[in-house]
């Protein structure tokens, strides 16, 4: 995503070309890409070598850190925050007041008590793959990798690895079931799992979840 060139960027209004929108107390960086179709909203931040893909959406008072990479069709909501060096893939939902952190032993000084420094740690990240969510105010702690279309519920600490599909809750969160891409909760049908949204049915093998073709 790095190589994509910034479309044109129209602040507060739609653009008739479908390019970017920025409204106009949102703070994006002239080094950061916003795809085709993205939306920043009031007082959100994106910061210097950023990359947000199409269609996305960056909500009021967000912040998306220097360099982080966000897929399109996904949505940063309401005061998220989201720490370099984080990766976001396709169709990712980031939930109000959510936070992706980049420090696994945060301290404001060094043990001789002066101030840290950018070259006094090494952030590390989250990575969320293809359609996970965040639910709201909950805490990523780096390094995670949230798996596809896995589920964090509102207010959970996540501190392990989520397994793709894995509805994980609480604090530390755990696995307390599995998720379809609908986002319902699945539940048992003899020895298959089945969406009560979209009837897909599932089955697990090996402690992975495959769909039933």
């Amino acid at each position: 995503m790095t190589n994509v060139p910034t479309p044109p960027v129209h602040h507060g209004h739609p653009a008739p070309d479908g390019s970017a929108v920025v409204e106009h107390s949102a703070d994006v960086d002239p080094r950061a890409v916003l795809g085709t179709g993205t939306r920043v909203w009031h007082l959100a931040q994106v910061r210097e070598h950023a990359v947000v893909g199409d269609d996305c959406v960056v909500g009021r008072a967000a912040y998306v850190g220097p360099g982080v990479e966000v897929g399109r069709r996904s949505k940063i909501q309401n005061a998220a925050l989201v720490y370099e060096p984080a990766v976001l893939g396709e169709g990712v939902f980031v939930g109000p007041g959510a936070v992706l952190t980049n420090d696994l032993r945060p301290r404001a000084v060094t043990p001789d008590g002066s101030p840290k420094r950018a070259d006094d740690w090494t952030a590390v990240g989250v990575v969320v793959r293809d359609g996970a969510s965040v639910g709201a105010r909950a805490v990523c702690v780096a390094p995670v990798t949230l798996g596809r279309w896995s589920m964090v519920a509102a207010g959970a600490v996540v501190v392990a690895d989520v397994p793709d599909h894995a509805l994980v809750a609480g604090v530390p969160a755990r696995q307390i079931g599995w998720v379809g891409p609908a986002g319902a909760r699945l539940v048992a049908d003899g020895d298959a799992l089945v969406c009560p949204l979209t009837g897909a049915r599932w089955r697990l093998e090996n402690d992975t979840l495959l769909e039933e073709r």
